[in-house]
């Protein structure tokens, strides 16, 4: 089971970082905002503490799988016919999740930054870096990760710490605002990244160990601090109405970066740290699609049989008006993506369960026969 190309525990933590940490740290921030007001981070922290004990619910699947192909070992378990039609929900499930990315990311960009240039010679140019990346291999994508993530983590601590200057802490309280309600309903959209530890177990057979349940709370403990970085600067730097007010807080931060008199007009920084996250996290993404449908290690088939079809995707959601799309996003694919992934992992905890429960049946009767016999 053990392969050459198989990647360490930290590499996973650091894959997790970005791929989950972009949608935490940019995507989930808006949304959370209009819901949650100043006590946004409330319900990141009751989310957190909540899936916490869904963790080893991840931990009880990977030992029953014995770190199998999630896919071989559906087909052990339930057949191949209904492993097929759970797999291939999953790869379309994950397409749509990483055009989602891919078009935010290129929206941002076209606003801010190129508004002169067609978004679809973006997007043609964008789809053909991800799946270059990933025609390659797991252990690419993680040496690649492991170089843009030291200067994401190094940009996001200079934005943090310049903007001390401006923050006031005294806008977070009052706490409870107005009630635990908000809180509640801002709860699932950090809950809409956490629970995306689940994909990892689709790639568990590239992981020289299994994934202990302090490996996950490390990782959810890290995806919570790059969630509530950008979302406690945006509510002491621009206070809770006006941050919601805005469609990037986490790219509006920057835009108060000075340094001493002369030094400002940071924000280029901000097009490094996006444009890596939604790199890695859309191959990523799809390299998961392309190891469920066994497409691995054959670049031809995954130009033929992977790019068209997302690439397809991506073009009605780019034809969006932004607000509209901000809002499909907020209100519907963030929840979406919440309930399936739950039902999902419910969904494998009840495999695991009952074919933990069959052998011990088929064994109790063939003792029964012997017995009989003897």
């Amino acid at each position: 089971m053990k392969s050459v190309g198989s990647i360490s525990i930290l590499h996973v933590i650091f894959l997790s970082m970005t791929v989950i940490g972009l949608k935490n740290h940019v995507t989930i921030i808006p949304p959370l905002l209009d819901a949650a007001k100043r006590d946004g981070w409330l319900s990141v922290l009751f989310s957190g503490g909540i899936l916490f004990f869904w963790l080893f619910l991840l931990v009880y699947i990977q030992k029953k799988s014995k770190q199998e192909p999630i896919r071989d070992w559906l087909n052990e378990k339930v057949g191949k016919v209904a492993s097929s039609i759970v797999i291939y929900i999953v790869a379309i499930f994950l397409l749509i999740i990483a055009a989602f990315t891919m078009v935010e990311t290129l929206q941002w960009v076209n606003t801010t930054f190129l508004p002169q240039t067609p978004v679809l010679i973006l997007l043609f140019v964008y789809t053909i870096l991800c799946i270059l990346l990933v025609t390659t291999s797991l252990q690419t994508i993680v040496i690649v990760n492991v170089f843009v993530l030291f200067g994401v983590v190094i940009l996001g601590f200079f934005v943090a710490f310049t903007n001390i200057q401006v923050k006031d802490y005294s806008l977070l309280r009052p706490f409870f605002e107005h009630g635990f309600q908000p809180i509640l309903h801002g709860m699932i959209f950090p809950a809409s990244g956490f629970i995306e530890l689940l994909l990892l177990l689709f790639l568990q057979h590239q992981f020289k160990e299994r994934l202990r349940w302090y490996h996950f709370t490390i990782i959810l403990a890290i995806l919570i601090g790059l969630t509530l970085g950008p979302l406690i600067g945006a509510i002491t730097e621009f206070g809770p109405s006006e941050a919601a007010k805005q469609r990037y807080p986490a790219y509006e931060e920057w835009g108060l970066v000075t340094i001493g008199r002369y030094i400002e007009h940071l924000d280029f920084f901000s097009i490094y740290q996006w444009l890596t996250g939604t790199f890695i996290r859309v191959s990523f993404l799809l390299y998961i699609v392309v190891d469920l449908l066994k497409m691995t290690g054959d670049p031809k088939r995954i130009w033929q049989m992977l790019a068209p079809p997302f690439f397809i995707i991506c073009l009605p959601l780019i034809m969006l008006n932004e607000s509209l799309f901000l809002k499909v996003k907020g209100h519907y694919i963030l929840s979406a993506t919440f309930i399936f992934l739950l039902a999902l992992s419910i969904f494998f905890i009840v495999v695991a369960y009952l074919s933990d429960k069959s052998p011990k049946k088929g064994k109790t009767e063939k003792q029964d026969m012997k017995s009989g016999e003897s």
